[in-house]
């Protein structure tokens, strides 16, 4: 099991631990380093800074939010960084929720997800390929735009820019079964949001086709600590904020798979605090096993003895959402 290090989107402003944070990951052989947006710093500027300072760790979007850009536009991002770095560049996508999509790139959710990711990557895998122009008459995603208020002058046009790699591997953030089991037949590996080592079985049937080389590649608070219920709170922190903010009470992706995890009435009573504005209170309903199964944390023993959960099962690439070095030249040795 190889080690990215993740480290996610900017707060208030620009974390300044971060570049220190993976020139020492990848001094430790850590395989990957990876940013995320949301609705505040972009995922590839970050990743581009970080690109400059490094020279061997691979570089990946973990993610990249579809609404954000067109797949042209996305599929330009990554053939540059993947130039400027040498061929490190790995493309992390999601659709996000409505709430999101809606109320921050203020364009519509799409009605039929799976058709807009589908339409999405086999755009961005044209320009990747270069074989030829860009042409597709998708649902969601035309090349050239043909919509009624098109001027008919469009053309299909391929990049200027010769891609480094035709198969720069593309991974998507999806949630849903359907979803999930989508991109075991599209994309070269799947980001899941949580990840736990003891409930394979919630994706079991998404994952009954797996590609030779398919990348599983979650993300993992670790902590190296004394105290367990201190170092969980963290990770409460997080899925209070995901399972009872980022969506809608009726359309939340992230409290839908809490409950297909099997804690759908804690999702239900997290959500509903939040949504009333007891926000730590909200935290605090967050079960400590719940937060515990999907991270590491605690003395260095028991995070030994955890990890071999994770290297035991499907799982090809854990990413770190690790606070300090120490705790990435711990787990570095742990898992050597």
């Amino acid at each position: 099991m190889r080690l990215g290090l993740a480290l996610g989107y900017w707060g208030r402003g620009p974390d300044p631990r971060h570049l220190e944070l993976a020139q020492e990951a990848e001094r430790l052989g850590y395989d990957s380093v990876w940013t995320a947006e949301s609705w505040g710093s972009d995922a590839f500027t970050p990743l581009t800074w970080i690109a400059a300072h490094t020279s061997r760790i691979r570089l990946g979007t973990a993610i990249a939010q579809m609404a954000a850009r067109s797949p042209t536009t996305t599929a330009m991002h990554a053939l540059t960084l993947d130039h400027l770095s040498g061929g490190r560049m790995m493309l992390g996508l999601g659709l996000s929720g409505p709430q999101v999509v809606e109320g921050w790139y203020g364009r519509p959710f799409p009605r039929s997800p799976l058709t807009a990711t589908r339409e999405y990557v086999d755009v961005v895998r044209q320009v990747l390929r270069r074989e030829g122009p860009v042409e597709t008459d998708g649902r969601f995603h035309a090349h050239p735009y043909r919509g009624e208020d098109a001027t008919g002058l469009g053309k299909p046009l391929k990049p200027i820019t010769h891609p480094l790699r035709a198969d720069l591997p593309i991974l998507l953030g999806a949630e849903g079964p359907k979803n999930i089991a989508q991109t075991t037949r599209i994309a070269d590996g799947w980001l899941p949001l949580y990840w736990s080592p003891t409930r394979t079985d919630a994706y079991e049937a998404s994952l009954a086709d797996l590609p030779e080389d398919f990348v599983i590649a979650p993300m993992a608070r670790v902590t190296v600590c004394d105290d367990v219920a201190e170092g969980l709170l963290p990770v409460k922190a997080m899925l209070g904020f995901y399972i009872g903010g980022m969506g809608h009470a009726k359309r939340n992706f992230h409290a839908d798979l809490m409950a297909r995890m099997g804690y759908a009435d804690e999702a239900r009573r997290v959500q509903e605090l939040f949504l009333a504005g007891r926000r730590e209170e909200a935290v605090l309903a967050v079960p400590d096993a719940f937060a515990d199964e999907i991270s590491l944390i605690g003395p260095r023993g028991r995070i030994a003895e955890r990890l071999e959960l994770w290297r035991k099962g499907p799982v090809t690439d854990m990413l770190v959402l690790a606070p300090d070095p120490h705790t990435l030249r711990v787990l570095a040795d742990l898992n050597s």
